[in-house]
């Protein structure tokens, strides 16, 4: 009987490595694989690469669903991931599977071009030989599950008392953004951070500085279940970024996005995005770049820089205004312009921009022109 093999991909680090595809390659010599992708941002480096035929991107999908979902139709599962250090792996690894569930069939392959990458066999079950086999051709070696778990609960894990709560984030450097849920809410101080939460609100950090506008945005949160990541969403250099043209709609369609940590793939069918937020810009400028579908940003300079470097489409524009004033002039252009839709038809794209700006203008704020968020 053919082995069936299942393949979570989590993240860009691990795409663009090159890693991926090779370890897909790799694991088809032991039977069939199926591919999904785990997480939000590694989407982008599959279109640059070219993998979309190899790793499914047609569903947003979080890292322990692609589990739950494979689990269900292959005999064994491979996560594939390339942390920022070995801490933040095997972290992501034990807290993905405990959301997962642990009896759970699976095999981490992390960090494999690094000296210290390893093969972590979370469950016991799994097939040594094969294992064993895959080690060889990636020269990896294989630790048990018992060799991590311990370490990566005296540096993770949270504590609760009735309405408070205390969790531990391994694997920090001083200047990282502290995202929760995919809302930046603070930049860490230390390599040692403690978030607190009280009554499903985010009121302190230890080794931290809050940002009160993220978590404003960020809501009520359950930090014992919450994703949080810490640094940049995409760290590879010398990106190339893969253009997929678009073509427009007979009527022409701009969408609006607010200071959104969602998923900006859902609008790679639009003509126009108009945008509120500096990293919602910066995002959403990237992304559809490779969709050839420009944006007009609103932003206020308060950028916290989430990639290396973004690309913008030729027709693209970014406005800055008065500091603090983004979301006021978005609110204003939602009212006025979407009557508070989502998307809207419009007939030419220059008039709706003129429209636009008339709105800036009769704000009576002060605005530029910016070419670029990143220098």
């Amino acid at each position: 009987m053919t082995l069936r093999i299942g393949v979570i991909v989590h993240g860009p680090g691990i795409i663009d490595s090159g890693y991926a595809k090779k370890i897909i390659e790799i694991l088809s010599k032991y039977g069939v694989v199926s591919c999904k992708l785990g997480g939000t941002m590694g989407r982008t480096a599959v279109i640059d690469g070219n993998l979309e035929d190899i790793i499914d991107i047609s569903e947003k999908l979080l890292p322990s669903q692609s589990i739950k979902l494979l689990s269900k139709s292959n005999d064994i599962l491979f996560l594939l991931n390339y942390g920022k250090s070995t801490v933040t792996g095997h972290t992501f690894g034990y807290k993905v599977l405990g959301n997962a569930g642990k009896d759970i069939n699976l095999v981490q392959i992390e960090r494999p071009g690094e000296d210290d990458g390893t093969i972590i066999q979370w469950n016991e079950k799994s097939d040594e030989i094969l294992i064993d086999n895959i080690a060889a051709d990636l020269d990896l070696p294989v630790i048990k599950a018992d060799e991590v778990k311990s370490l990566v609960k005296d540096l993770t894990g949270y504590d609760k008392n009735n309405s408070c709560i205390e969790r531990k984030i391994a694997g920090v450097s001083p200047g990282e953004n502290i995202m929760v849920n995919g809302t930046i809410v603070g930049k860490a101080t230390s390599d040692e951070l403690v978030i607190i939460g009280e009554d499903n609100h985010i009121v302190d950090m230890i080794g931290g500085i809050i940002k009160q506008h993220g978590l404003e945005k960020l809501g009520e949160v359950d930090l014992s279940t919450a994703i949080v990541k810490t640094g940049l969403l995409r760290k590879a250099d010398n990106i190339k970024p893969r253009i997929i043209e678009h073509e427009s709609n007979d009527n022409l369609v701009v969408a609006f996005l607010d200071h959104a940590a969602e998923d900006i793939y859902k609008y790679r069918d639009v003509d126009l995005l108009v945008s509120v937020g500096d990293d919602t810009t910066l995002l959403s400028s990237d992304i559809l770049y490779r969709f050839n579908i420009p944006i007009i940003g609103i932003t206020d300079g308060d950028l916290d820089k989430v990639v290396l470097e973004g690309f913008k489409h030729k027709d693209s524009i970014i406005i800055q205004v008065e500091q603090g004033n983004d979301d006021i002039i978005g609110h204003k252009i939602h009212d006025c312009l979407f009557d508070g839709k989502e998307k809207i038809n419009i007939d030419d794209i220059s008039t709706f921009t003129n429209s636009l700006l008339d709105v800036i203008d009769k704000s009576g704020l002060d605005y530029k022109f910016v070419d670029k968020q990143l220098e």
